[in-house]
């Protein structure tokens, strides 16, 4: 039996050595890859050193992966030799010995310098990361020859495969629309429920068009030049709008908006003229069909303006939406009373709800916390032709989705009233005709 070049308690010890740092190599590439992102730029932007240190070990991952690595596997091979040394010389060579102490060995090598670590750095990835990014920082520079040599290969390797591991290391890592809403909403338990709800209203401005929320153009409400002007002066006078549009003869010849705090001087002369209305009306702001909502928000900022008259591509007015429109969008209605929130929606004492047919169906969903179809139609009267598939008819009921709607009144060949309810759970039906 060969002698030991050391004493027995001595391996031992170096072997223990060896098995605590194999664990926080295995620990500190765990937990160097389980860190934050955005926490660990956060930190670091606020003076963390440590954070700081481990943002620029994970500028280059293939460098602090291959340094951890090495460093790992020359710790395993030092210990794997020892024990090697050890068994030997106190068991002998036999078959029994030769096979059953490396499976002893790589259990306790997994058990205790793998999972235990990493399952701990999983867990507590900065406990693990930001001590030991102070460690790596010098470790890489005595290293760096041989992570070098390392690294070169595996980036050629790599390249076979078409992916550039340096150039890759240096993009920020960007979330998409998708992924930040899964972001926010899996921060519920860290910001107030109505701060999550105004988050996730601010990303969906992006999937939502200025035809979306605008005021259809025949509720615009307005003035007409061609109209007598004592009818105009009344009009003045009674308006519970604070803002007017102005026209000649047709909406589409519109001429300005008009703010009713510029009128009250004028309805004090005696001598109101209609070009003295129109000389204080603010010129028109346009805005084409179509247009984000986040974009909209954006360009009401930068014209310094609060309406915008919406229209297609041939200039014809289709609508009007506000800067109101859109904020209500992020905040939800700044009443909780459904009447008051909208005057196109009734409340009924069996649970239904009277809708006026040009209300649109962002508005009805809003409202009441439904989910009817909006890829489609912007009006609930253009969503029950679009069902019918022809013009709508009193006493007559349809059910989409699950919300049945029942068509009350009907005037110029569209819908001016209905009553919607939820479908009951029961048979799927199509169609209900009405008695």
């Amino acid at each position: 039996m060969d002698e030991l070049p050391l004493s027995t308690g001595t391996l031992l010890g170096a072997l223990a050595i060896l098995l605590v740092l194999s664990a926080l190599f295995s620990a500190t590439e765990t937990g160097m890859m389980a860190l934050n992102r955005y926490r660990l730029r956060h930190l670091a932007n606020s003076g963390h050193r440590s954070a700081r240190r481990a943002q620029q070990l994970l500028a280059r991952p293939d460098r602090l992966i291959g340094v951890i690595l090495i460093g790992n596997n020359l710790v395993n091979v030092g210990a794997t030799f020892i024990f090697s040394l050890l068994v030997t010389h106190h068991f002998g060579e036999s078959p029994t010995v030769l096979i059953a102490a490396p499976v002893a060995f790589t259990v306790a090598l997994i058990l205790f310098s793998e999972v235990t670590p990493k399952t701990f750095a999983v867990s507590r990835p900065e406990h693990v990361a930001f001590p030991m990014a102070w460690v790596l920082k010098p470790l890489l520079r005595v290293l760096s020859p041989l992570v070098w040599l390392t690294n070169a290969f595996s980036n050629n390797l790599l390249r076979l495969f078409g992916i550039n591991a340096a150039s890759d290391a240096g993009r920020p890592q960007q979330l998409s629309p998708e992924e930040l809403r899964t972001v926010v909403h899996e921060a519920s338990g860290l910001i107030p429920e109505t701060h999550q709800k105004m988050l996730l209203n601010i990303l969906d401005l992006e999937e939502i068009t200025v035809e979306d929320i605008m005021v259809p153009r025949n509720e615009i409400a307005g003035i007409d030049l061609d109209d007598d002007l004592d009818r105009i002066v009344e009009q003045l006078r009674r308006s519970q709008h604070t803002r007017l549009a102005v026209w000649k003869g047709d909406i589409n010849n519109l001429l300005g908006i008009l703010h009713l705090r510029k009128t009250n001087a004028l309805l004090m002369q005696k001598d109101i003229t209609k070009a003295a209305i129109l000389a204080i009306a603010a010129e028109p702001y346009f805005v084409p069909e179509g247009t984000p909502l986040h974009t909209q928000l954006l360009n009401f900022r930068q014209v310094r303006r609060r309406i915008g008259i919406v229209v297609d591509e041939y200039g014809d007015v289709q609508g009007l939406v506000t800067l109101e429109d859109i904020l209500e969008e992020i905040v939800g209605e700044f009443t909780t009373n459904v009447a008051q929130a909208t005057p196109d929606i009734h409340p009924e004492a069996d649970g239904s709800f009277l809708i006026e047919g040009t209300a649109s169906i962002r508005e009805i969903n809003r409202t009441l916390n439904w989910d009817l179809p909006t890829d489609g139609p912007k009006t609930l009267n253009g969503l029950v032709i679009e069902e019918l598939e022809a013009m709508p008819e009193s006493n007559v009921s349809v059910r989409i989705a699950d919300y049945v709607i029942e068509i009350l009144r009907v005037e110029e060949n569209r819908v001016h009233t209905a009553r919607l309810r939820r479908h009951r759970p029961g048979p799927q039906r199509d169609w209900i005709d009405g008695q």
